[in-house]
């Protein structure tokens, strides 16, 4: 049966996460479709992986029958995170912009699971074509023709990682303008960030939905 890997970095509970809310919405429909199947779940702003250190880096190009007990037990954690990932059939992940980025626990986990020629760079990666669904939540509005397109990192870092580097079937739900009930400077986007997020309720509903069945089939 297949397997979904859920990801969660928000540093908010779900009530006040959008993208928890949206991730959420699509881990329901998922389990809906698709009950058999199992969810793993990571939950990275109440159980952070560790960040990568010297040990763990340089544990990943050498032979491992060389390693020192330090690089041992770094890469040890580093491959339970890629078996996870090499486990799963789809893959979601709440990545909300945190000062024009991802947060940190995201970067950790990404840092620990790119190990090239493994999952990243190799024709043999178990991760290649994997699909991968990206809730990319923002407090305001970054896309093209906007004043803040130029600093939109989110998108753009994670399709170099997971489009690029991994291989994977990337797509993005992006709900927008966040902020907007919580700063009075923003209160005539209300409507444009209620639209947002039902559209984003929507489109995680429906690719959940697709997805499982696919994987169903």
């Amino acid at each position: 049966m297949a397997t979904l890997l859920h990801i969660d970095s928000s540093v908010f509970p779900a009530d006040v996460s959008a993208s928890r809310a949206v991730t959420d919405a699509f881990r329901r429909t998922w389990e809906e479709q698709h009950p058999e199947g199992t969810v793993i779940y990571r939950d990275l702003a109440a159980d952070p992986v560790p960040h990568i250190t010297a040990d763990a880096h340089s544990a990943g190009f050498a032979d491992p029958a060389t390693h020192t007990s330090g690089q041992a037990a770094a890469f040890a954690e580093r491959v339970r995170l890629i078996e996870e990932l090499e486990r799963a059939d789809a893959v979601l992940i709440g990545a909300p912009m945190y000062n024009f980025s991802i947060p940190s626990t995201l970067k950790a986990w990404l840092d620990n699971v790119i190990l090239l020629g493994r999952t990243a760079a190799t024709g043999e990666s178990k991760v290649k074509g994997t699909p991968v669904t990206v809730v990319a939540s923002r407090g305001g509005s970054y896309a093209p023709g906007t004043p803040r397109e130029p600093y939109e990192y989110v998108q753009n870092y994670l399709t170099a990682v997971f489009a690029d580097a991994l291989g994977a079937d990337l797509d993005f739900i992006v709900p927008e303008l966040t902020m907007a009930p919580h700063n009075p400077e923003m209160a005539q986007l209300i409507p444009l960030f209620e639209a947002s997020r039902e559209r984003a309720l929507q489109d995680a509903a429906a690719k959940a939905k697709k997805l499982a069945q696919r994987f169903a089939a």
